[in-house]
């Protein structure tokens, strides 16, 4: 993405051991380290070129896969966002000194996409009848992660039912001309109960409070689910970060 990105939400040191099950209680994010994702997508925005090829990243095995996933997120150009091969993820942390392990580049990769998927799923769900769909949808022009700032809705969510999220995203879409900013954050979890292995995601997806467009979005919605408790109806979904 652009070179502004400063994180991805998944610490791939953690994830990456997760084969082991003593991984399973460490929290999936790095907090002081630049993202892989972001360090590989941005210089290939820049130059055309992966992290693999510039001449500071070291080389990654040569039997690691070249192919690179598409995303479903589209970029200004008319394009879409394109995922680093392993081997472009496993220079990337090489460089960044996470000393990478060639078999879990296999699970690292997938779980790093499928979050970031699920981000866009959610902003899309925000994006629907605003209007993007009379230009060719909306789509994601930069991400910028803010790990170290915690939200006025995150101190909430940790006082009264979560405990504060791992991690931050800002992420600006394009809707016809119009840029809108989306917070995004990342909390973790184990499915079961604590003692499980199995870590799952919520996201919590919402407009930033910096225009009136963003105002606008969260008090339409905010009324929508008053209604809906009144009238009996489920908002649960909507109020919710979403569980991936």
């Amino acid at each position: 993405m652009s070179s502004s990105a400063d994180k991805c939400p998944v610490d791939h040191r953690a994830l990456a051991s997760s084969s082991s099950s003593a991984s399973a209680d460490k929290c999936p994010v790095d907090h002081t380290q630049r993202s892989s994702w972001s360090s590989v997508l941005g210089r290939q925005s820049q130059d055309g070129h992966g992290a693999a090829e510039l001449p500071d990243t070291p080389l990654p095995p040569t039997n690691l896969p070249l192919d690179r996933e598409t995303s479903s997120i589209p970029r200004l150009d008319g394009s879409n966002w394109v995922y680093p091969s392993q081997a472009q993820f496993f220079a990337a942390m090489a460089r960044k000194n996470h000393n990478p392990q060639e078999v879990d580049m296999k699970v690292v990769v997938p779980i790093h996409n499928a979050v970031n998927e699920r981000a866009w799923m959610e902003i899309m769900k925000w994006e629907t009848a605003q209007g993007g769909d009379k230009c060719g949808g909306v789509k994601l022009v930069s991400f910028k992660g803010r790990p170290n700032d915690l939200t006025p809705r995150a101190r909430w969510y940790s006082l009264v039912r979560f405990s504060p999220p791992f991690d931050r995203h800002d992420w600006v879409v394009d809707r016809c001309g119009t840029r809108m900013r989306y917070v995004i954050d990342f909390y973790t979890g184990h499915a079961g109960g604590p003692a499980s292995q199995n870590i799952y995601f919520y996201l919590d997806v919402r407009p930033a409070l910096d225009g009136w467009e963003g105002v606008r979005m969260r008090t339409e919605r905010f009324w929508r689910q008053a209604f809906g408790r009144f009238w009996g109806q489920s908002s649960a979904q909507e109020s919710a970060p979403s569980r991936s």
